[in-house]
């Protein structure tokens, strides 16, 4: 018998920001990050995007250039330790109606998969907190010591999500044709591609651009904008200002 399964990105699909993000800042709390790292390196770029002058990508991908780098050297249990303290403090922050769907999947019997260009130290204690059947993050790699090596196996681009989504269908034998999948960039392109329930959240200017792009995404795809306390559904056709 096969099984229906939904695939979830993490940040900016369950979760409202990112969880890497939220390390980072306790990282510089609990001093493991020098506070000058932050306003010399990400600050300027993370305010041109606050006041929407630039680009969250470019931004996000800025702070996990020295996010890796200062991660380097450092034990392993220790940044465990912290990334608990994420999750325990923001592990609610995260869309109504992900957190619902999750929950609709998990009565039908469905088979929830978190797949996200996050940490995998961090991925991981999300999907135990949301009872996820598995997940994959971006895997950190440690040397004999358990310190981090600088570095990694990256989960946020289509081709090794694709890869890790293939894995899982094999594993537990999922029924693609009425399977789900949800996510908010274009590093979430190939998971909507293979499923019958295609499912955009909050999607980025480029994304929802390749949804009306591909001729069976444009057709099948469902578009959820969650703001405040409304969560509209659209289709890709939606005009874009």
């Amino acid at each position: 018998m096969k099984n229906i399964g939904a695939f979830f990105d993490i940040d900016g699909t369950l979760f409202r920001n990112s969880l890497m993000i939220q390390h980072f800042k306790k990282l510089i709390r609990y001093e493991i990050i020098d506070p000058s790292i932050w306003y010399n390196k990400v600050k300027p770029i993370y305010e041109e995007w606050e006041k929407r002058f630039g680009d969250f990508e470019h931004y996000l991908e800025t702070l996990a250039e020295v996010y890796i780098e200062e991660l380097k050297g450092v034990n392993k249990p220790y940044i465990e330790f912290i990334a608990s303290q994420v999750i325990n403090v923001s592990g609610d922050m995260v869309y109504r109606y992900s957190r619902d769907q999750i929950e609709w999947h998990k009565k039908k019997g469905h088979k929830v998969f978190f797949i996200s260009g996050s940490p995998d130290f961090l991925v991981s204690k999300m999907a135990e907190k949301y009872g996820a059947t598995e997940c994959r993050g971006t895997a950190y790699l440690v040397d004999e010591s358990n310190n981090f090596t600088g570095e990694i196996i990256r989960m946020w681009d289509s081709e090794n999500k694709q890869r890790t989504l293939d894995e899982f269908v094999k594993k537990y034998n999922v029924d693609l044709k009425n399977s789900y999948a949800y996510g908010d960039t274009v590093g979430d392109l190939s998971m909507l591609k293979m499923v019958g329930n295609p499912v955009a959240i909050n999607p980025n200017r480029e994304f929802l651009l390749k949804l009306r792009e591909d001729n069976i995404l444009r057709g099948k795809t469902i578009i959820i904008v969650e703001r405040k306390d409304v969560i509209y559904k659209l289709r890709p056709d939606v005009e874009i200002i």
